[in-house]
């Protein structure tokens, strides 16, 4: 069953499913212009997906054929992973910030045996069992490796600027860079009067950045070839930009899962709580020399560590190395000298 929101304005949300995923659709939005019809995200690349895009876009009274362009919050295959096949069908353009625009061509081109080794060696630096590893290491040496999901999404060919209107006709929308989820985040400020004359600046398509119930993931920013990517601090670029949203003062928030809401400053405000508790918690954790795979096994997470599958533990030791990062960049972690793999204390 294809559901559909109109949100007034020339704005309605789809919700395309992502198979066998706990998060359940991602809200696709469509928003009018002057010059035809222009998507928020995609969803991702699967039939069942690709129906309820369709046919939801009939609901709203218009077809994947009349698409202008497509807007992507950020690389991800739940919202970049249909992309190809819509400009397939329409030739509609596809845009996307250049830092995620990057990661695209970079995942294009990348030998999944490169991938896999790096992935194998990190985990293994940041304390990894030999179970865990197993896997990684049978699938390098059979050959027999997964395609990597969004590998049939398009290569973006136009950029969103942050802080410049988009070129598109009778509406007012402008980018902001949020990085923390992806390096490329977006949230994109439909900088209109809201169809109600709710008070506030607009509305705010958030993608993932800024969710009513869910706190979204913050890893590392994963390149095999950059040297220097152990330097950044996602989790830092995270606050700042929700910070940065939280001033904005939208009028509405229309996420890209759950549900559209408004108290947007408070959600900021709970969001920011919540890190600087979990920052907390993991110092406390650090009285002594821990590694980053025995911090993400005593972190709480929305299950106990022993349910937690395989690739999601992956996940979470990222998650894990983005907090350390954090605390070590405020002085109030490091590094213990000469440790292998490494492992972390408070200071």
């Amino acid at each position: 069953m294809t559901t559909v929101i109109e949100h007034g304005g020339g704005v309605w949300s789809i919700k395309v499913p992502i198979p066998d995923n706990p998060l359940g659709h991602t809200l696709v939005h469509l928003l009018d212009t002057d010059r035809g019809p222009v998507l928020v995200d995609t969803g991702w690349d699967d039939p069942d997906s690709w129906d309820a895009l369709a046919a939801g876009l009939v609901a709203c009274g218009t077809a994947v054929e009349d698409l202008l362009g497509v807007l992507v919050t950020h690389h991800h295959p739940d919202h970049h992973g249909l992309s190809g096949r819509v400009r397939e069908v329409s030739g509609a353009w596809i845009a996307m910030h250049a830092a995620d625009a990057h990661v695209v061509r970079r995942t294009r081109e990348q030998v999944p045996a490169r991938w896999l080794d790096y992935l194998t060696g990190k985990l293994a630096a940041a304390g990894a069992p030999d179970e865990h590893l197993a896997p990684l290491r049978a699938a390098r040496s059979s050959g027999r490796m997964r395609t990597l999901p969004g590998l049939n999404a398009a290569l973006p060919d136009r950029e969103i600027v942050p802080g410049e209107l988009l070129d598109l006709a009778g509406r007012r929308l402008r980018a902001i860079w949020t990085p923390g989820h992806t390096p490329g985040h977006v949230c994109l400020h439909l900088d209109e009067e809201h169809p109600t004359g709710r008070p506030g600046r607009g509305r705010l398509f958030s993608g993932d950045h800024l969710l009513p119930g869910i706190t979204p993931h913050i890893g590392l920013y994963e390149d095999p070839d950059d040297a220097d990517a152990g330097a950044g601090d996602p989790l830092g670029d995270y606050l700042d930009s929700l910070e940065r949203i939280g001033r904005l003062g939208a009028a509405e928030v229309l996420p890209a899962h759950q549900h559209a809401f408004t108290e947007s400053r408070a959600r900021v405000d709970e969001l920011l709580a919540h890190h600087e508790a979990r920052l907390r918690d993991l110092r406390a954790l650090l009285s002594g020399p821990l590694t980053p795979w025995q911090i993400a096994e005593r972190m709480e997470w929305n299950r106990p560590w022993e349910q937690i599958p395989h690739g999601s533990r992956t996940i979470a030791v990222s998650e894990a190395e983005a907090h350390l990062r954090r605390l070590v960049k405020l002085g109030l972690a490091e590094a213990v000298p000469g440790s292998e793999p490494v492992t972390y204390q408070a200071v």
